[in-house]
């Protein structure tokens, strides 16, 4: 089954809004982890516009009582950034190209310009003991130098796909993306995938076989506000159950 991993950040911008604790990012993951949710995803940035180190530090601290979901802490790899994954530990850490200050992640790796950056970078989390991941475009002629270089997974950037879908495009966008994840599965690379995925596109996602993780956070949170949060994690939830093996 696809793990869902619950992107929090949008719980922290709007704990932010207000200038107190609430909502509390730590009380929500355990709300999802309640309803069946195995992994919880963060994106600290250096201006904390949303989830902060602190926040990223407590939820590793609950989430260590929590084995069977995993942490999955995602950013820019600035020696600051890997210094903090580094003491937290989680499962998992996305590797993401972002620029400071930048909105919202909007690209993969070039990893033939970062490969020396890249591996210094890998080996720390692999000596760590940390599973690592690339953030990467759907572009099947790249991902040789992600084995190269020792990422254990890709998480495909999937904005391409939600734009496209349900448009004159959506069959040959879609098609990108099943030769990206035919050809990780080719080099044993682990396929996560994330970014705008929502309740109607992901059900024709994940006939991609083998998506391990789909992190997902601002379409969730949006449709939680709209049905109801209950009802969108049990509807998510079933879609990964559903997915191709």
């Amino acid at each position: 089954m696809t793990v869902l991993s619950v992107n929090v950040n949008k719980i922290a911008l709007l704990r932010n809004s207000r200038g107190r604790d609430f909502p509390n990012v730590v009380d929500f993951a355990a709300q999802v982890i309640d309803m069946g949710v195995k992994g919880i995803t963060v994106h600290p940035r250096p201006d904390e516009r949303h989830i902060t180190r602190q926040d990223a530090f407590d939820l590793g601290e609950f989430l260590r009582s929590k084995e069977d979901v995993e942490f999955n802490v995602e950013g820019y790899p600035s020696n600051d950034f890997v210094e903090l994954v580094l003491e937290i530990k989680p499962a998992q850490c996305t590797l993401v190209p972002d620029k400071p200050g930048q909105l919202t992640s909007d690209h993969g790796w070039n990893v033939d310009k970062n490969e020396t950056f890249l591996d210094v970078v890998l080996s720390r989390l692999k000596n760590a003991g940390i599973r690592s991941s690339l953030f990467m475009d759907p572009d099947a002629s790249k991902l040789g130098k992600v084995k190269e270089i020792g990422a254990d997974r890709v998480e495909l950037y999937t904005e391409q796909f939600a734009n496209n879908f349900g448009t004159s495009k959506q069959d040959d966008t879609f098609q990108e993306y099943l030769l990206a994840a035919a050809k990780a599965a080719e080099l044993g690379i682990g396929l996560n995938a994330g970014h705008d995925l929502d309740l109607r596109n992901l059900p024709k996602f994940l006939t991609i076989p083998a998506i391990l993780e789909v992190s997902i956070g601002h379409a969730l949170v949006v449709e939680s506000l709209q049905h109801g949060v209950k009802s969108v994690v049990k509807q998510y939830l079933e879609i990964c159950r559903n997915a191709a093996s």
